[in-house]
């Protein structure tokens, strides 16, 4: 990739007279990059809507369908949070939530129009409908990472949320035959009303065990655990902040064992790869990456890195994919470390010419992709668990990283985190500047690619801490309080 020196702002674009609006603005001395933000938030907020019975809602569905799925939902609300649609994630979050019963066993409604129904294409009764196993793990883990972005209370205590959770870690996963000690054995084909008929869509995708929607009988996706493990993860985090110390310590232990199980059963050492599903005569087949990469759920060393590499050689035999699919993909590559591949990926998915690009996952992945993986913000929670040995002890900080060394500058404006609204400008991947906009003092971790002794804190020579990143790739980073209206400049000393 060349470096690029001209510079084109979303902050002189009009804002959409249609849909809903975003202060949200991004800067960029890559002419590509920029227009596909333009075009992206654009786009997004074109499909967000207010005043219906549903409720705040965007689209995340085909265009077309008037409605939201879980899936898409779960992976469009970081892009959707930027953009400061975080009423309308809480709102659809909460849908699915309040939708859960015992009737549909344990399961939502897949996919919910803006008349606050159950989607009829995809559904006909509790007893027929669409619905994918790895959506309620999906949903969960969603919720806390909405609450890290947002400090919503709401996704801790509300009691509609919480008997979401309560009954998706337990009945749900004990109705679906998903526990660890019998998962590999389960059946296919469970909670079927009537007579099994594979003809009947909503017979054969009532309960299908992963995102892949194939007409193959297989018994279980990898995918489904990764999102479980990550599940439990939210879970056990979720019951820590609410002083549940018993709970919060048996999913964390839950969590560890889905990934071991993914690790050790799933791992093909001879090929170095994952396998991606447990066939019907309970062989394991296929290949899986993203899948994986996506959850964390590969681990460190040879087992990430063989999934990494198996989504690199899919990109490279299919450079332009299916979209669904292919949205994830930046954002995976930019947190394991491969910008420039990342930043192609971006680019596809936002060219004029792109086939299907108008379906919402796209712009708001490419928002999403642009905050966590170009200017590599992140909200690092710490566990409650830590003030008892720790007196300087905050419970979350704000992460920057700049992907990016030959991007000579990258900023994003009006981006709300929590009670704060902030700007981050990152100066050729050596320097960043971080401006606390609006709300009270927060704690920046400013990282940068690279191990360094000290970084310069506002021209002074402070010690930075070294430590590996996922894959082994090696960090620095100083920690900074940053008050009200201030901003910080750390850089790396030449």
């Amino acid at each position: 990739m060349q470096r690029r020196t001209f510079l084109i702002s979303s902050a002189l674009a009009a804002t959409p007279s249609f849909g809903a609006e975003s202060r949200l603005s991004f800067e960029c001395s890559d002419r590509p990059l920029a227009d596909g933000f333009l075009w992206a938030k654009r786009q997004a907020l074109a499909f967000a809507f207010e005043g219906d019975p549903v409720g705040p809602w965007y689209e995340a569905a085909l265009p077309g369908r008037e409605a939201f799925c879980m899936r898409d939902v779960a992976h469009q609300s970081t892009g959707g949070h930027a953009l400061g649609l975080a009423a309308h994630n809480r709102n659809m979050l909460r849908r699915f939530a309040e939708n859960i019963s015992d009737s549909k066993d344990w399961c939502s409604y897949w996919e919910i129009d803006r008349y606050n129904r159950p989607a009829p294409v995809d559904y006909k009764s509790d007893t027929e409908f669409w619905y994918n196993l790895p959506a309620n793990f999906d949903i969960l883990d969603c919720c806390y990472r909405m609450y890290l972005w947002t400090g919503d209370l709401g996704y801790i205590h509300d009691p509609v949320f919480l008997n979401f959770y309560d009954r998706t870690v337990v009945d749900y996963v004990k109705r679906w035959d998903l526990d660890v000690d019998r998962v590999m054995r389960r059946k296919r084909f469970l909670n079927v009303h009537g007579a099994l008929d594979g003809g009947k869509k909503f017979q054969f995708y009532r309960g299908d065990p992963s995102y892949s929607e194939s007409r193959d009988e297989f018994v279980l996706g990898v995918d489904l655990l990764a999102a479980q493990s990550s599940a439990y993860l939210a879970y056990a985090r979720i019951q820590e902040l609410r002083g549940n110390a018993e709970a919060a310590h048996a999913f964390l232990r839950k969590a560890r064992e889905v990934r071991a199980l993914i690790n050790k059963e799933w791992w093909d050492e001879k090929s170095q790869r994952f396998y991606s599903h447990l066939s019907r005569d309970y062989t394991l087949e296929g290949r899986a990456g993203s899948e994986l990469l996506y959850r964390d759920a590969a681990d460190e060393g040879p087992k990430a890195r063989g999934a990494l590499q198996h989504l690199l050689e899919a990109i490279k035999q299919r450079p332009s994919g299916g979209v669904e699919g292919q949205s994830h993909h930046a954002e995976i590559l930019y947190r394991y470390g491969v910008p420039d591949a990342a930043y192609e990926q971006l680019i596809d998915l936002t060219r004029e010419n792109r086939d299907r690009r108008e379906y919402p996952e796209v712009s708001y992945s490419v928002v999403g992709a642009i905050m966590t993986g170009v200017m590599g913000i992140s909200v690092e929670p710490v566990a409650p668990s830590r003030a008892a040995e720790d007196g300087n002890f905050v419970d979350r900080s704000i992460k920057t990283r700049p992907a990016h060394l030959n991007i000579e500058s990258a900023a994003v404006r009006n981006l709300p985190v929590r009670a704060n609204e902030i700007d981050v400008r990152h100066e050729g991947g050596r320097r960043t500047l971080f401006t606390n906009e609006r709300g009270p003092s927060l704690l920046w971790q400013a990282e940068f690619a690279g191990s360094f002794e000290t970084l310069s804190v506002n021209g002074r020579s402070v010690r930075a801490t070294r430590e590996n990143a996922l894959l082994g790739r090696r960090v620095s980073w100083v920690r900074n309080v940053v008050a009200p209206g201030s901003t910080v400049r750390v850089e790396v000393q030449s």
